[in-house]
Formats: C-alpha cells, sequence, structure tokens
C-alpha cells in the first residue's frame, strides 16, 4: 500500500485539505477537498478550536484515501497550517496529536503558522520571506536559523493591508459619503449598499459577526473595482495597503548575508493578489523602491503546497525550516 502524506491549510475563507504520495520529489497532491465550509474554524476561550477542525479535517481524509482506493492507506506524516497558529494555536497543539495519532495513526505531525506552510510553498528551504496576504496579512522571515515576524495581528490590532483591512477602510470611505463627510467615496457608497443593504443597518450586519474578518475581506474586490474604474479614494487605499505589505516584507527580510549563493529571496502570496492590477501595480512600485537588491517572486503555489512539503519533509528527514514554539511545532 502506498504511504501518504496529508496537508492540511485552514484560513479565513475555510479549510482545505490535500493527500499526496510520499516519494523522494516534491509531493504533488493526487486529491483535493476544500474548502469544506465557507467559513474559518471558530475560535472560543482557548484559541482555535481543535474539536472543529477535527471535524473538518477527519472526514475530508477518509474522502481522500477512499478517492485513491485506499480507505486505509498509510498517512505518514501530517501537516496542518492554520491562520492564528502563532497567536491563537494552544487548543490545536494540546489536542490534534493525539486525535490525528488515534484516528489516522499518524506518528508524524507538524503544526504551523500559515505564512509558514505559504513560505515551504513558496521559497522551499531557501532563506528569504514570503508575505502571505489573504484576509488577513502577516510576513515571515528566515535565515533557516530563526524566524522574522512582522504583523498578523489579527484585524483589530494589524493585518495591515490585507483584504479585512481594504475592506474595513472601503466600508469607512462608504460610510463618509453616506454622512457627507470628508474622505468619502459615491462609488464605495454604492457598491456597500449592493453588498451588504442599506448602509445604516451594517454595524447591526457586521459587528455580531464571529467572522467579522472574513466579511470585511468580502468587500475588498468592490475596493478593486472602484480602484480599476478610477475612483480616487479606493486608489489612495489600495496605494496604502502596498505601503503596508510593502513595510512588513522589509520587516521581515532576514538581515543581509554574506552568502552570495543563497542570497535572500521575497515572495509574495495569497488570494489578494486576485484584486489584480489596481493593487499589483502600487505594491510592485513599492516593493522596487523599498528593496531594490532582493528577488521578488509571484508563486502559485500556496500554503496547501507547502504543508504537503513539510509532511514529507518529516518522513525523510529533509526539514531544514526551523522549529519554533509557536510558528512551527513537530510531534
Amino acid at each position: 500500500m502506498t504511504a501518504w502524506v496529508l496537508g492540511v491549510d485552514s484560513g479565513g475563507t475555510g479549510v482545505r485539505v490535500a493527500l499526496a504520495a510520499v516519494d523522494a520529489g516534491r509531493p504533488e497532491p493526487v486529491g483535493v477537498v476544500g474548502p469544506l465550509t465557507a467559513d474559518p474554524v471558530p475560535t472560543g476561550p482557548d484559541g482555535i478550536s481543535a474539536d472543529a477542525l477535527s471535524d473538518r479535517l477527519l472526514p475530508a481524509a477518509r474522502r481522500l484515501r477512499e478517492a485513491v482506493g485506499e480507505p486505509d492507506g498509510e498517512v505518514a506524516a501530517v501537516c496542518v497550517g492554520a491562520a492564528g497558529m502563532a497567536t491563537l494555536g494552544a487548543d490545536l497543539r494540546a489536542t490534534l496529536p493525539g486525535v490525528l495519532r488515534q484516528a489516522l495513526g499518524v506518528r508524524r505531525l507538524a503544526l504551523a503558522a500559515d505564512a509558514v506552510t505559504a513560505y515551504a510553498g513558496a521559497l522551499g528551504e531557501r532563506p528569504g520571506a514570503v508575505v502571505a496576504a489573504g484576509t488577513g496579512l502577516i510576513a515571515l522571515g528566515t535565515d533557516l536559523v530563526g524566524w522574522r515576524r512582522a504583523d498578523g495581528w489579527g484585524h483589530l490590532l494589524g493585518d495591515c493591508g490585507g483584504g479585512a483591512w481594504i475592506g474595513r477602510a472601503g466600508l469607512e470611505a462608504a460610510a463618509r459619503a453616506h454622512d457627507g463627510r470628508p474622505g468619502g467615496s459615491a462609488p464605495l457608497l454604492r457598491r456597500a449598499e449592493e453588498l451588504f443593504g442599506p448602509v445604516e443597518r451594517l454595524p447591526e450586519r457586521l459587528y455580531p459577526r464571529a467572522d467579522r474578518p472574513a466579511v470585511l475581506a468580502s468587500f475588498a474586490p468592490r475596493v478593486g473595482a472602484c480602484a480599476a474604474e478610477g475612483d480616487p479614494v479606493a486608489v489612495g487605499i489600495l496605494a496604502d495597503a502596498a505601503r503596508e505589505i510593502a513595510a512588513s516584507a522589509a520587516a521581515a527580510l532576514p538581515a543581509r548575508q554574506d552568502d552570495v549563493q543563497s542570497p535572500a529571496q521575497l515572495a509574495v502570496v495569497g488570494g489578494l493578489l486576485g484584486l489584480g492590477e489596481p493593487l499589483l501595480g502600487p505594491l510592485r512600485k513599492e516593493l522596487s523602491e523599498r528593496l531594490p537588491d532582493v528577488p521578488t517572486h509571484w508563486p502559485e503555489s500556496g500554503p496547501l503546497d507547502g504543508a504537503l512539503r513539510l509532511a514529507a519533509g518529516l518522513c525523510d528527514g529533509r526539514r531544514t525550516l526551523p522549529a519554533d514554539g509557536r510558528l512551527l511545532t513537530l510531534h
């Protein structure tokens, strides 16, 4: 029977699970399930709920193994990458190792921040930094000895330049236009009312939501559309977002190394890049001005690919990304 590795990506828009065969090369997924729901895994007093993640992950793992004709095939290693792992992962670290060992017979497990799995998917085992830009935003860099983190503080304290940050700024501009205050945007007001209904009811629709970051981020594409149409307020929001993203990238890059054989690289990944040129144009400009000597990549591979790569590395001892008590723990 084939030995398999399982990769899990839990983010602001749901959970995805992939299965790949263990081999000597980069693991290519033979099946992907997800997003399993449109909602993120809920967070409680102990952080991200391990029970809720398990309830989504285990049936998906079963379906994937059934799809390849090996419902009882060995799962040699699992890597779970989760948004918020660094700050809200206590329950996951305490509970998931036992659950996955009992349910799947897993003996090797990596629990990682989604920025770590994004790093592994984008840059592999080279020094550098990755910006993971989705609902939230975090930049993570390493010299392969330790990690440097910038932002990733969540939508109330940071995630500056991310989807929720852009969406919130766009909705503020809509509210300003409704009130007749400076800084408002009539196009953004129209878009807000198309998506959420009368803007007067926006607080009651938004504030009680447990998935508030995802709701805010759902407005980011409207900000991008208004920017593409030339709305100066929307253009300004995306220009500000580009500056924030570039600032986090610069802060996360490891100190300049003398090893010219392994110069630091930068990768920018995540669903936020789907906003297209209204964001990418100013972002390329900011990065070229702040980091003119750092090669920048825009890879298509993402956190799910990185989770599979990290899981495969646990099987053959290829892991070189540094372990960390919060960002990357090995069990």
